[in-house]
């Protein structure tokens, strides 16, 4: 069953704008950043392995954060660039992560997917779940024809989440992403510059095809996406 529901108070779709939306699954809501985000947003953009493959600001002040929930992340909606959801537990309404459209292209209906996970979510199959939904309302409700995904060589973490969604390794692109490493007083917060390849990664709607129903059984949640 897939419900469409407009968010009260926001404006009509647009051809090149994505309509202000909250998108359920079993386990989750994928909704607009509120402020009330801010202290579990912090947390998770300071731990290390985000800090490591992410490029925002190290460290991640709170004023970072209210700059990304009052202005970055509703102008990428509204200028048409994508859209950035937070990720909550349907049951706890914590925190889980972050899903982000960005690089949209309007005219051939493609979009590339970014993805954090909370540390105290990881091994749960939130990313996958939430990418999942994501896709699923790409692709049947707003006429998407290619959804990219580009992970670093190293992230094994994320590679695995394209490759349960079924994205086809399409390429690499070589030292084309600036990651960080520890440095050798790392123990002080000490964080260094270095360049990594990229895997390009291609997710069409026929390579869904009976993805959700395998996740389903391997991972023991259900297939049920409802989007407003």
């Amino acid at each position: 069953m897939l419900c469409f529901y407009p968010v009260l108070g926001m404006e009509l779709r647009m051809t090149t704008t994505f309509p202000s939306i909250s998108i359920s699954t079993d386990r989750l809501v994928m909704r607009p950043f509120e402020m009330a985000d801010i202290p579990a947003y912090i947390e998770m953009m300071n731990d290390e392995a985000v800090v490591a493959w992410m490029d925002g600001p190290n460290p991640y002040t709170q004023v970072d954060a209210e700059r990304w929930v009052r202005r970055i992340a509703p102008a990428e909606r509204t200028g048409g660039q994508g859209i950035a959801l937070a990720v909550t537990e349907f049951l706890t309404q914590r925190l889980v992560g972050s899903v982000r459209l960005l690089n949209t292209d309007w005219r051939t209906r493609s979009t590339e997917v970014r993805y954090i996970t909370a540390p105290w979510a990881r091994g749960e199959g939130y990313a996958t779940e939430s990418v999942l939904a994501i896709a699923e309302w790409l692709f049947r409700d707003q006429g998407f024809e290619r959804i990219e995904l580009r992970t670093p060589a190293d992230n094994t973490a994320s590679q695995q989440v394209a490759q349960k969604l079924g994205c086809i390794s399409e390429g690499v692109l070589r030292n084309a992403r600036i990651a960080r490493t520890r440095t050798e007083n790392g123990t002080d917060g000490g964080w260094t510059d270095i360049r990594t390849d990229l895997i390009v990664w291609g997710l069409l709607p026929e390579d869904l095809e009976g993805v959700a129903e395998q996740l389903a059984d391997a991972g023991g949640y259900g297939t049920y996406n409802d989007w407003k």
